[in-house]
């Protein structure tokens, strides 16, 4: 009898330890119902946080080229590829555009560049004061993947006017100017021939107008085109020994475009001979204002002949 009463109570107490195990497990899902859901709910912040982390910008191409460049971020970068890959230049974005013209800053100053599958190569300015400023060349020669910077000159006063090119591996120019008091400036020519690691200053021309564009078609004879405020007649200035000696070249303007064609452009090479456009400057009017006069020279640039009149999709 007794071992029976020992067997029930055995019994009855498993079963009362069961029954409290399940009443604690109930009664905690009744009175702390929000432990899942906060678990759930920390799940779904963590998603959406996810969700609304700003995606990285896309890096856009400032022209839809193969190379080219983009000034996205306040930064310059350039690629070989389309924008499938992109080279962060060292260089900070506002000494691009450094000096009293500025441009839009959407893109680069027009010449001031060279961004080809040779050569990537960037004028800008640094310094604080006018006393102190440099003008600058960075460059690269392997797409980016070194780069060297050199000085062209210091100190300068703000720029106006730059444009560089190369026209091999070793010779180069460029051309700046700056100190513009009302329409009159200094400009400057520099020259390289060790592919831009060093750069040597040409005598100056003497000419104190505002210079609208300049060249070299190789290495000893150079051009500089001067008058952008209402010109009457082309200023153009000839080199024949790399900048020793300037001297105003003379362009025999017909009579009947007396007044109207009053810019010239920078010269070129075309077999035999050079070639160079005379545009109508700003304020032309004649036949729409972009008609243009195409002059050439059979001694090196010394004197011109007028040759015809050209559209603007011939003069291209």
């Amino acid at each position: 009898m007794k071992n029976i009463i020992l067997g029930v109570s055995s019994v009855i107490m498993i079963a009362l330890i069961i029954a409290t195990v399940i009443y604690y497990k109930d009664s905690n899902e009744i009175t702390n119902p929000q432990l899942g859901q906060l678990n759930n709910l920390q799940d779904n912040q963590d998603s959406q946080n996810e969700a609304e982390q700003p995606q990285s910008e896309q890096l856009q191409p400032v022209i839809n080229d193969t190379i080219t460049y983009t000034l996205q971020k306040d930064k310059l970068n350039i690629t070989y590829d389309k924008g499938n890959d992109w080279i962060e230049v060292p260089v900070e974005k506002d000494q691009l555009f450094d000096g009293e013209y500025n441009g839009n800053k959407q893109k680069l100053i027009e010449d001031s560049y060279i961004l080809t599958e040779n050569r990537a190569a960037f004028i800008y300015s640094d310094g604080v004061n006018w006393d102190e400023k440099r003008i600058l060349l960075i460059y690269s020669v392997d797409q980016g993947k070194t780069w060297e910077k050199s000085l062209i000159t210091k100190p300068f006063p703000a720029m106006r006017f730059r444009k560089v090119d190369f026209l091999n591996d070793n010779f180069g120019y460029i051309i700046i100017s700056g100190g513009r008091t009302m329409s009159q400036e200094s400009s400057h020519v520099f020259l390289t021939r060790d592919g831009g690691e060093s750069w040597e200053q040409t005598d100056n021309s003497g000419v104190t107008r505002l210079i609208s564009g300049g060249g070299f078609i190789d290495e000893t004879t150079g051009f500089l085109s001067f008058g952008t405020i209402n010109p009457d007649e082309p200023d153009l200035y000839v080199t024949q020994d790399a900048g020793d000696t300037w001297s105003k070249a003379t362009i025999n303007i017909p009579e009947k475009y007396h007044q109207i064609l009053v810019s010239a452009e920078t010269p070129v090479k075309e077999r035999d001979h050079l070639i160079v456009l005379v545009n109508q400057g700003p304020n032309g009017d004649f036949k729409g204002g972009q008609v243009k006069g195409r002059f050439i020279s059979m001694d090196n640039g010394k004197t011109w002949e007028f040759q015809k009149e050209v559209q603007p999709n011939e003069a291209e």
